[in-house]
């Protein structure tokens, strides 16, 4: 008994420490974003700031369009994540529940496309929104990335799960497809669809070689090109480029803190390991 009370408390010192270890990073980008700017590469400033101030906040707002980039930012998110959790929903039932001519081999070809890099198929993508006209267009961002592989192969392998005895009930009862689809599964797949939620708004709301390539205008931009564009920005006050950067992580932290129940849930029925 005593050696497993050891064992315990020596995993949860470990992770105590790894849980350090992985906020040392956070904690030092709100630090500088706080930091006097001389003491930011003053290397006998210490550990805590002397004192905390707003300065980096107040020249970034003051001096760049960051209210247009947090909400193109948050809608180009909010609204892939809802087409993107609705197509690869709809996808994952139909090569996990359905029957047809050609399934396994199309799964499998959409599946094999997670083995290409972003950068082989940009160029495509480009002639593709420039012919739909969508460039310097959120719009441009968004439908490229309407369906992932990822998402679809998660969608399936959860819903491999759900017995095909409720899906022949409801059919017994007159139900269609869509019916079946809307009223049986999607009340089973909460976990699965929080799950998909974070990764797609974490994905998009982090992104940035795809709306660099398709947003020119810097009232479009994005935060990460924002936070590039502030990086090259000659003078470089370092001070608002962390607070950019505090404003690009505070988001995604509180998100997976709501659903972080669904997502491990969501993680172990998918049979992800």
């Amino acid at each position: 008994m005593k050696t497993g009370k050891l064992s315990n408390h020596l995993i949860t010192a470990l992770l105590i420490i790894g849980a350090l270890v992985m906020l040392l990073p956070l904690y030092w980008v709100f630090a500088m974003a706080v930091r006097p700017r001389s003491e930011i590469f003053d290397m006998a400033a210490g550990f805590f700031p002397s004192r905390i101030g707003t300065d980096g906040f107040t020249k970034l707002f003051a001096n760049y369009p960051v209210w247009n980039w947090i909400g193109n930012t948050a809608f180009v998110a909010v609204v892939s994540a809802a087409l993107t959790v609705f197509f690869n929903l709809l996808a994952g039932y139909a090569f996990a529940k359905l029957t047809f001519w050609g399934r396994d081999v199309l799964f499998v070809i959409i599946l094999s496309t997670i083995m290409i890099p972003i950068q082989v198929v940009l160029v495509p993508e480009f002639m593709v929104i420039n012919w739909l006209h969508l460039l310097n267009s959120l719009w441009g961002v968004i439908l490229p990335r309407c369906a992932e592989a990822f998402g679809i192969f998660m969608a399936r392998q959860f819903m491999l799960s759900i017995p095909n005895e409720l899906l022949e009930a409801a059919r017994l009862d007159g139900a269609n497809e869509f019916q079946i689809f809307q009223k049986v599964v999607l009340p089973l797949c909460k976990p699965l669809i929080a799950v998909l939620v974070v990764f797609a708004v974490v994905w998009r709301w982090n992104d940035f070689s795809w709306p660099l390539v398709v947003l020119t205008d810097q009232k479009n931009f994005m935060l990460q090109q924002g936070l590039n564009l502030l990086k090259g920005d000659p003078s470089q006050d370092w001070n608002s480029i962390m607070a950019l950067a505090v404003i690009c992580m505070v988001p995604m932290i509180v998100l997976f803190a709501f659903c972080q129940r669904f997502f491990v849930q969501g993680i172990a029925g998918s049979g992800l390991k």
